[in-house]
């Protein structure tokens, strides 16, 4: 696991330094590769690769990067493992390729030396985000992984083209311009997080997963191509066609035996590995099969929280126990989290508010000072249909779906136009007399957003509300218009016979490499930790998309199949609970202990002269979720995450640092 970057320049540019640039660039890397660094430049063809190693494999000089094939045709600097490099070696050697060390970086140059960039990706099974540069066609490719595990940015700043796997790198070349998308912008706060194509900056974007980007030396923004070489929406589609006919036990089976295949691959490294475990259904899978394939015991990680409600550490420990793991436990208070704030906005280099980023980072740094790779139980929620909004979705659908739409929204409007704190009241005061099931906390908010999705005119219409948290962001932001995403842009959804299949697709091809990737991803390259997801094995991806909806949910539970396996591993009363996620109690922090913090940057003088927010509305949210009449938490944490980014984004000092490679 590594950091990566590069630039494709004019050859008549001589305004600066080529190699110093480029040196600059790959350094503001090394958290990601602290071992070794290397840069390769042809000034000639104006093309330059930057590369910062995390040895994991073949830990010798004989893995540094940049790397040039045998035959010196291709450069590559690359990022990522190929789980299965073992048997393509084999297969290159039988065709008379040699190999200098024992690297997968080695294996995969020779593998595109033989096959061509596009025909070797399809045989990795594997992450990845890596450019090569063809010496003898002059051509440039970038690629990155099916489901967009690895990072990789891109954009034309001026005559430049430019690459990394954060921004900071990019931020170093004298092109750039920090000029904020304001557009792209609306869209980090329905989100939360800034979705592919897309980056906060204006001119730069990601490369979508599963695709090849290609550039010719003598190429302008018009000539860039990317193309897919796999894709989410045919794997999906495709499934569905051709669902599993056969007895369950024999599907059990059949995924036993492919997560097992996938564990062991991705437990090969040359340095300690160990695993997250929070005692939910996804890690204590991907463990329970480490465990079972490990001959001591494997090292696991999690982290606690005092709030019994938040905390889920004790139910990893049972776990632990009696897969007899050695396991390490952080407990975490408001103090420690005070201590990660300030890390946060230079960790994720552009805006990102999925709160549950701070234990993630702080179990990583646990992690960090026992192992090197860690293995995560990443993608079990998407492909097996482990989210509690699946289930909401197709009830509230089926509830609301009959009536007509005139009649749905006159009847939101009725609900919208009562305030929150009002509808609290009127619940307060029939209290006695309401059945129990309808006595929980803060109705007026609940009502709300059941209010927000009534209108809408289909299921998937009714999702992408569901899982907007500023349903409105445009109002907070003068000029802003949303750009297009996968939730908008009908044409590109997939022939698919039910709501639920449709969210979770929608869920594989976004949240997933937008939220949860990007998340693991900074937080554990950030202690320079490498994470593998053996579920996100695109062949476990496949195999999940053939199987019967009832095999995912059944009987108003998720995940049935996966419970199957782990159930062979982990006795049922271990793991069966209503569903927590990987969350902190943000609520309750930011009304006591981060209540002054969130004031210095929510206040309206601050808001007002930065030019972003309108004050108005957050100031309101704000002082209802310090009375206690909301739970803003979402809404709030988007807007302090983006001011806290932008305090680090506009720093000179930070930005001087940044060029200079120091902090």
């Amino acid at each position: 696991m590594c950091g990566i970057t590069g630039f494709m320049v004019p050859i008549f540019d001589t305004s600066s330094n080529l190699r110093d640039v480029l040196t600059r660039m790959t350094n503001r890397l090394s958290h990601r590769g602290p071992d070794d660094s290397g840069v390769w430049l042809d000034e000639a063809a104006g093309i330059g690769l930057g590369h910062r190693r995390l040895s994991i494999l073949d830990l010798s000089p004989e893995g540094r990067q940049p790397m040039a094939s045998y035959c010196g045709r291709f450069i590559i600097t690359y990022n990522g493992e190929v789980y299965n490099f073992i048997e393509i070696r084999r297969e290159l050697e039988s065709k008379g390729h040699h190999f200098r060390g024992r690297s997968d970086t080695e294996v995969v140059l020779e593998a595109i030396a033989q096959w061509g960039v596009h025909s070797a990706v399809r045989r990795f099974v594997g992450m990845f985000a890596f450019a090569v540069w063809d010496c003898r066609e002059r051509i440039l490719y970038l690629v990155r992984d099916r489901l967009g595990i690895k990072p990789l940015y891109y954009g034309w700043l001026g005559k430049s083209f430019l690459f990394g796997s954060e921004l900071k790198a990019i931020k170093v070349h004298p092109s750039f311009r920090a000029e904020i998308n304001r557009d792209v912008l609306a869209l980090y706060l329905r989100y939360n997080y800034v979705p592919a194509p897309y980056s906060i900056y204006t001119g730069i974007g990601k490369l979508m997963p599963g695709c090849v980007l290609t550039l010719r030396a003598d190429g302008g923004p018009g000539d860039l191509k990317v193309e897919p070489y796999w894709s989410a929406r045919q794997v999906s589609e495709n499934g569905v066609k051709s669902l599993f006919d056969c007895p369950e036990q024999e599907i059990v089976d059949a995924l036993d035996l492919l997560l097992r295949e996938a564990v062991r691959l991705r437990l090969v490294a040359d340095v300690p590995l160990g695993a997250f475990l929070s005692g939910g259904v996804d890690s204590s899978a991907v463990v329970a099969l480490m465990q079972a394939q490990s001959s001591r015991p494997v090292k696991t990680f999690t982290i606690g929280f005092h709030e019994f409600d938040y905390n889920e550490a004790g139910y990893a420990r049972e776990v632990a126990r009696h897969l007899g793991t050695e396991h390490t436990e952080l407990y975490l208070t408001s103090k420690e989290v005070m201590a990660v704030l300030p890390r946060l906005p230079e960790l994720y280099d552009e805006p990102f508010s999925d709160s549950s980023q701070i234990p993630t980072f702080l179990v990583s740094e646990l992690a960090r000072r026992q192992v090197k790779v860690i293995l995560s139980g990443d993608g079990g929620d998407e492909l097996f249909g482990g989210y509690n909004r699946y289930l909401w979705g197709r009830r509230i659908w089926g509830k609301i779906g009959w009536i007509p739409p005139g009649l749905r929204r006159f009847c939101a409007k009725l609900l919208l136009d009562q305030s929150p704190l009002l509808w609290n009241r009127v619940f307060e005061f029939l209290k006695p007399a309401l059945p129990q099931k309808l006595v929980f906390a803060l109705p007026g908010e609940k009502i709300h957003k059941f209010a927000d999705v009534l209108p809408a005119e289909s299921p998937e219409v009714m999702y992408h509300n569901l899982i907007s948290f500023w349903k409105r962001p445009e109002e907070l932001i003068d000029g802003a218009n949303e750009p297009e995403t996968v939730f908008t842009a009908p044409l590109t959804w997939p022939d698919l016979p039910d709501p639920i299949s449709r969210m979770m697709f929608f869920d594989l091809v976004s949240y997933l490499p937008d939220d949860i990737l990007t998340k693991v991803d900074r937080a554990s390259m950030g202690v320079a930790l490498e994470t593998r997801a053996p579920l996100l094995d695109h062949r476990v991806v496949e195999f999940s998309w053939k199987l019967p909806l009832e095999a995912k949910i059944r009987n108003g539970q998720g995940k049935w199949l996966l419970r199957q396996v782990l159930s062979r591993y982990v006795p049922d009363e271990l793991i069966e609970r209503p569903k927590m996620g990987f969350s902190i109690p943000i609520d309750r922090w930011l009304r006591g202990p981060l209540k002054d913090w969130a004031e210095s940057l929510l206040s309206s003088g601050r808001l007002k002269s930065e030019g972003y927010f309108r004050p108005g509305p957050i100031r309101k949210l704000w002082l209802e979720h310090l009375r206690g009449e909301k739970n803003a938490q979402n809404y709030l944490w988007a807007i302090l995450m983006f001011q806290g980014w932008l305090e680090e984004a506009s720093d000179p000092d930070n930005y001087k640092n940044m060029e200079t490679g120091v902090g």
